[in-house]
């Protein structure tokens, strides 16, 4: 992308914030990865005030997702996380909810929606009891998410039990470039004016 993608706005809020609102309406609280000077100022004051969030450093600098999964798991304080990306623009309240009650039953490790391309870890419910064999993994120097998981009792949604969910085939859509970008920013501006 060239530049941090949480940062990028879309609609006059920046992915950060927007994925924080997203949090908020349907957990009690919140953990960040990464850096605090990342966030919105705006949506950082505001779920500070609640006492709702709170920003932790990458316990793996460098090692990407599967390192900040990690570090999020380690700062949990519940049984059952549910860990996203800021970089998914079109995920739903209706669609997270969905996912929460399937982690919440089931007695996997990990919960991930899979599609054509394979399992989306980005998107899911983690046990905290997960986190040592993901920490191993990284320690073997593993990076790639679904690899770091392959010691994890890990349970996938099928396309079909999430695909009512996704009637534009955006939700598992992540921005990695600038042409992903100016179609979200599209997308989003033409909703805007219905």
């Amino acid at each position: 992308m060239g530049r941090d993608k949480a940062l990028l706005d879309l609609g006059g809020v920046t992915l950060i914030a927007r994925t924080l609102n997203l949090i908020m309406s349907i957990a009690d609280q919140c953990t960040i990865v990464g850096e605090a000077k990342r966030l919105d100022s705006s949506a950082a004051e505001g779920a500070a005030k609640m006492n709702w969030m709170h920003v932790i450093a990458d316990d793996f600098p460098g090692a990407g997702p599967l390192g900040g999964i990690a570090a999020a798991l380690r700062a949990a304080r519940s049984e059952w996380n549910l860990i996203v990306a800021c970089d998914l623009p079109y995920l739903t309240r209706e669609w997270l909810e969905f996912l929460v009650a399937w982690g919440l039953r089931s007695d996997a490790d990990v919960v991930l929606p899979m599609n054509e391309r394979g399992a989306e870890p980005l998107c899911g419910m983690y046990r905290k009891r997960a986190e040592t064999a993901i920490r191993e993994a990284l320690a073997r120097g593993t990076r790639k998410v679904t690899d770091g998981l392959a010691e994890v009792h890990t349970e996938f949604i099928e396309l079909a039990e999430w695909k009512p969910f996704d009637s534009d085939g955006l939700l598992f859509k992540n921005m990695n470039s600038p042409a992903d970008y100016e179609e979200a920013k599209a997308r989003f501006n033409a909703s805007a004016k219905r």
